[in-house]
């Protein structure tokens, strides 16, 4: 299928254009993400783009006055620690995460405390009309009531109602729903969300404020619209979560002035959410000890440790083939880990059903989780409940072998400050002195002699 006369078709994952439709980007490899997009551009644009005016002249970077960046808090130290200690005027930062996650309650109430604080602001919603946030604002207390909204989806009106009320931080809620008159499309597709874009960050480099944009989730997890829009801000941040549960964690996976991997833990109450200071004690809070199946690991989050409890349940199968069921793991590396278990452990579980799942809505993404999910499945397959003080950190190889993960340090000495008395770690790690009695492991098997002996 030829493209129509102005419009091209645009790969949603790497940007690279194509005359016609196919069902694979020729560029990524990426199959179904090339979308139509109108070429056409107002005549206004054309005249613009013609008047060519010089900028600055380049300058040596050492000639360029340093010093420290003034940040504005935001209100909530979890906040402000994610971006890096708070917002750096002129940056641009993306908010992802799924529908009702609280996207929008956290940069109202961000745009609330800095009202208070006297920095002023402007929150653009394309999906609620004031008075529809004026219901939201009446949770949050009498701080969001000074914070000036708008109701707009034209870009355009977006920048100049910023500039006319001084705004210092411009809230775009959401990228999905604006639109601008210098490209054609209707606004949410790769042209106007890329477009769009690129205009406010712009503005922010250009005239100083810094820009939050909320942006939509698509199915996979990742944010809607084409895969530049990550490329062009400064800071990516996913709201991750379950709605059904209170824990919110705010990650950034982004961040040009701040650490990569940082995570803020929010609680969602009737009055908005609410930071977390001790989120090592938070998802500890409703552990039952002395039951079977649990066991404790401790995660490197950025540069905080956070110990979280993995639960599993293994049953006998009561069809043919065992289900392999992982809520916050990779089924892929519980699969893996299974199989060690029975060759190197002598587990039988090839007639089991297996379940493990993470609490709080915390995602493993690290190998160092690995003994601790190993641990689990032991205690549950032999019905004995692990030591309820201690601590399994260790990545699991095919051999059995238990390998040395990396800040053991942190790691420990943050499960001394909650109560663990011991650890479970790889012989070939030598943490100093934290205060928590080692037990070293050669492999698996040495861990399943001492939990089941």
């Amino acid at each position: 299928m030829a493209a129509k006369g102005g419009s091209t078709f645009r790969c949603g994952e790497c940007g690279a254009e194509q005359p016609k439709w196919a069902g694979r980007c020729d560029a990524c490899g990426a199959w179904n993400t090339l979308v139509e997009e109108p070429t056409g551009r107002s005549p206004g644009r054309a005249v613009r783009r013609s008047n060519v005016v010089a900028g600055p002249p380049p300058v040596r970077l050492a000639d360029v006055q340093g010093g420290e960046v003034g940040r504005w808090r935001t209100g909530s130290p979890e906040f402000d620690f994610v971006l890096g200690g708070g917002i750096v005027p002129g940056s641009v930062v993306l908010v992802g995460g799924e529908p009702g996650i609280g996207k929008s309650t956290l940069l109202l109430q961000c745009a609330a405390s800095l009202e208070a604080a006297g920095v002023p602001t402007l929150y653009v919603s394309g999906e609620e009309s004031p008075e529809q946030l004026r219901l939201r604002a009446d949770r949050l207390g009498d701080l969001a009531g000074q914070v000036r909204v708008l109701g707009e989806t034209r870009l355009e009106a977006m920048v100049h109602h910023a500039s006319s009320v001084g705004a210092r931080v411009l809230f775009v809620d959401s990228i999905q729903t604006s639109y601008t008159d210098a490209l054609e499309g209707a606004p949410g597709n790769v042209g106007q969300v890329r477009e769009c874009a690129a205009q406010l960050m712009r503005f922010a480099k250009e005239a100083g404020p810094a820009v939050f944009l909320v942006g939509h989730v698509t199915k996979g997890g990742g944010i809607a619209g084409p895969r530049t829009l990550e490329h062009i801000v400064d800071t990516v941040l996913y709201f991750e979560g379950e709605a059904t549960l209170d824990h919110r964690i705010l990650r950034a996976v982004k961040n040009r002035f701040g650490s990569v991997d940082e995570i803020g833990v929010f609680r969602m109450t009737g009055a908005g959410l609410e930071p977390v200071p001790d989120p090592a004690a938070a998802f500890l809070a409703s552990r039952v000890t002395g039951a079977s199946g649990s066991a404790v690991t401790a995660l490197m989050e950025g540069t905080r440790p956070m110990l979280v409890e993995i639960q599993a349940l293994a049953t006998k199968a009561g069809f043919g083939t065992p289900q392999r069921v992982a809520t916050g793991l990779d089924h892929r590396r519980l699969a893996v880990l299974l199989a060690v278990l029975e060759r190197r452990a002598g587990l039988p579980v090839g007639t089991l059903d297996v379940f493990v799942n993470v609490t709080g809505g915390v995602r493993l993404l690290e190998p160092s989780t690995d003994l601790a999910v190993v641990a689990a499945l032991l205690s549950s397959v032999h019905d004995r409940p692990v030591p309820p003080d201690a601590l399994f950190l260790g990545e699991v190889g095919l051999a059995g072998e238990v390998r040395p993960v990396a800040a053991v340090e942190r790691r420990l000495a943050e499960a001394g400050r909650q109560g663990f008395r011991r650890a479970f770690i790889s012989t070939r790690s030598r943490p100093a002195a934290t205060g928590v009695e080692i037990v070293p492991l050669e492999g698996i098997g040495d861990l399943a002699r001492r939990l089941v002996a």
